[in-house]
């Protein structure tokens, strides 16, 4: 198989199922920001102060990878067999996240992203995950999306601010708190 077709020379690109679509589609929008949101939970997993946590993140990229193939097909072909995300994908993020945040200090205020680059880069990875969620919402009011997927990237986007503050913690790294100009 040939990495180029020339087939989206014209802008056009076809979703799953055959229907062509324009490469700037709110749906090429949606599932191109999940597949950069994946990009980037690799780059933050191949850090070796990510190695206890490699495990989730390579079954969270597995699931955008599920993600992304239903948020690719037409949802006009009912005939289209498709890898799902289940409830359990969101249970097992929450049970990281309550395991993550067992010994850390309560939250009293907005932190500022940073301290560390892997920390910086957990909240690059929580935006790119918010970006991604806004976007299939905006999808999802004008065609049929699953409504798990919306449910599993909120949750995503959790998970990486939990794991920042956990990173940060581990590294011994001060959160700094956001104190607002009077």
């Amino acid at each position: 198989m040939k990495i180029y077709t020339k087939k989206g020379d014209t802008g056009q690109t076809a979703l799953f199922g055959g229907t062509q679509v324009p490469k700037h589609h709110i749906r090429i929008e949606a599932y191109g920001t999940v597949d950069e949101l994946n990009s980037f939970i690799g780059y933050l997993s191949g850090h070796k102060e990510t190695l206890l946590y490699r495990g989730i993140l390579d079954q969270v990229q597995d699931r955008l990878f599920t993600l992304g193939s239903n948020l690719a097909a037409d949802p006009s072909k009912g005939n289209l067999v498709l890898p799902d995300i289940r409830d359990e994908d969101i249970t097992l993020l929450e049970n990281e996240m309550d395991r993550m945040e067992a010994d850390l200090p309560e939250l009293r205020n907005f932190i500022l992203p940073g301290g560390h680059p892997i920390v910086g880069l957990c909240h690059v990875v929580r935006t790119v995950c918010r970006r991604a969620e806004r976007q299939v919402v905006a999808l999802a009011e004008q065609e049929e999306v699953p409504e798990i997927i919306v449910r599993y990237l909120n949750r995503l986007s959790d998970y990486f601010f939990m794991l920042a503050r956990r990173l940060a913690h581990d590294l011994g790294i001060d959160e700094i708190a956001w104190r607002p100009r009077k």
